[in-house]
């Protein structure tokens, strides 16, 4: 198969329109979450919660976080996963990709020292479900070890390990926390997984469905993977090493790619994976929200600032809703940016206050 010679520009462009962010902008909610395939679920609301801001920045001030709560647990077109929310579609292949796959051996031997713990639970969703963590008895026989804040919270380790084989799902949320159920309860009747490699396979081709470009093969690491195998057709970028894979669909973009300002979640995955993001933009980005507040450069919770085809920045603010304002303590340029870049720039930052319905208050 020919090798794709791209461009920088031909690479950017096509990353871009993957993940939704150029013109013209998509209009629905579940059709949208079905091309960037997941919406990460992180707890920090500096400003809006992720899956929130990243649904906003393409879709716009026509999204509202409750139409993501009736997908999810009313409609059931989306579902939440552990730490995700993803298209129904996908379910059966993520928790098939993920058997076999586990990162932690040792969870293997506790879930085995603790199968009638598993057994306790089924019993109780079964005849009590839905169910909050805090409603479900901890009759673990081994508890689960860890120096961090997992430590001994046993019923949660085992709902997230059962969650991520298919065994039990979320079905909705109280505040933050969750309830479960059985799997069958949530995502219905007819829920058959595929092989392991089945899944793998048709999960990087979503993969690069929703990325356009993307390596191989890379380092693995916990959560959702950054890679796509042999999926797409070969590609090089120009003034960047080494190989990559293109969706062949993509392909013709560069040369109708229309772009425009937005601002986006430091969990986005045009930038998730910082290396990439380095390699195609030569974008340095860390979230800084565990630094002491004297060694950061950018701010507590920075948004990245895509213009066109170009990462060009970081938003510092933070949304205060006592008081009602939307504070911007600055706005980093990355490159000094021009009047259009400027005026486009500030119109987002304007729409992000209104979408929030906080007052806009500048340096």
């Amino acid at each position: 198969m020919a090798v794709h010679r791209l461009t920088l520009d031909d690479a950017r462009r096509i990353a871009v329109h993957a993940q939704h962010l150029d013109e013209p902008r998509p209009t629905d909610l579940v059709e949208t979450v079905e091309r960037l395939t997941m919406l990460q679920i992180d707890p920090t609301a500096a400003i809006a919660p992720s899956a929130d801001l990243v649904l906003w920045s393409r879709l716009g001030n026509t999204y509202r976080p409750e139409h993501l709560t009736r997908a999810v647990e009313h409609e059931r077109t989306l579902h939440e996963t552990v730490a995700y929310v993803r298209p129904a579609r996908d379910v059966p292949t993520v928790i098939a990709e993920w058997v076999g796959r586990e990162f932690h051996p040792a969870i293997i031997e506790w879930l085995e020292a603790n199968e009638q713990f598993r057994r306790d639970i089924l019993a109780r969703l079964i005849a009590e479900g839905p169910l909050l963590s805090r409603d479900i008895p901890d009759t673990s026989a081994v508890p689960w070890p860890s120096s961090g804040w997992t430590n001994n919270r046993n019923v949660t380790k085992m709902l997230e390990s059962m969650a991520r084989r298919g065994q039990i799902a979320v079905s909705g949320r109280k505040g933050r926390q969750r309830y479960w159920d059985l799997a069958e309860r949530v995502y219905g009747d007819g829920f058959e997984l595929p092989t392991h490699e089945e899944a793998t396979s048709l999960r990087n081709e979503r993969r690069l469905e929703s990325l356009g470009i993307a390596r191989a093969t890379g380092p693995e690491l916990p959560g959702e993977q950054a890679y796509v195998g042999a999926a797409g057709e070969p590609a090089e970028v120009e003034g960047v090493p080494g190989a990559w894979r293109v969706h062949p669909a993509y392909l013709g973009v560069p040369s109708t790619f229309t772009g425009r300002a937005a601002l986006l979640s430091p969990f986005d995955q045009l930038i998730h994976n910082r290396v990439r993001a380095e390699q195609l933009w030569g974008y340095e980005y860390i979230l800084e929200m565990y630094k002491p507040k004297e060694k950061r450069r950018w701010g507590y919770f920075a948004l990245p600032i895509l213009h066109h085809d170009r990462l060009v920045g970081k938003l510092d603010a933070q949304g205060d809703r006592k008081a009602g304002r939307l504070l911007v303590n600055a706005v980093h340029e990355d490159v000094r940016f021009t009047q259009r870049v400027r005026r486009d720039v500030d119109r987002e930052i304007a729409s992000l206050a209104e979408w929030l319905g906080l007052e806009l208050v500048t340096p």
